[in-house]
């Protein structure tokens, strides 16, 4: 999986390129968790994101949790298979999803 982080002041994104699974959700997890203090605006850009998992969500939604905290997070560029994720586990409710 690839990670790229763009921080424009309190704005973050982050792009997603490759599968986000269980072996791959601990880097992003680390990731974000030492980037998200004093980001009020959150872009997790999923255009080059192949492959979700379980794992993956979870992440996922930590995030979420701590945006709601502090601020907003958007996910951009979500293909039709990770989509139907989003969808069949009532992720699409809980995000906001451009």
């Amino acid at each position: 999986m690839t990670i790229t982080k763009q921080q424009d002041g309190s704005n973050l994104t982050v792009l997603l390129g490759g599968r986000l699974d269980t072996s791959t959700a601990p880097q992003l997890d680390a990731e974000l968790k030492g980037s998200l203090g004093g980001v009020k605006n959150l872009v997790l850009d999923m255009k080059d994101l192949a492959y979700l998992s379980s794992a993956g969500l979870r992440v996922i939604l930590a995030a979420q949790k701590t945006m709601n905290r502090q601020g907003k997070m958007v996910v951009r560029h979500v293909n039709e298979t990770i989509m139907e994720i989003f969808d069949v586990t009532g992720f699409i409710d809980i995000l906001t999803i451009e």
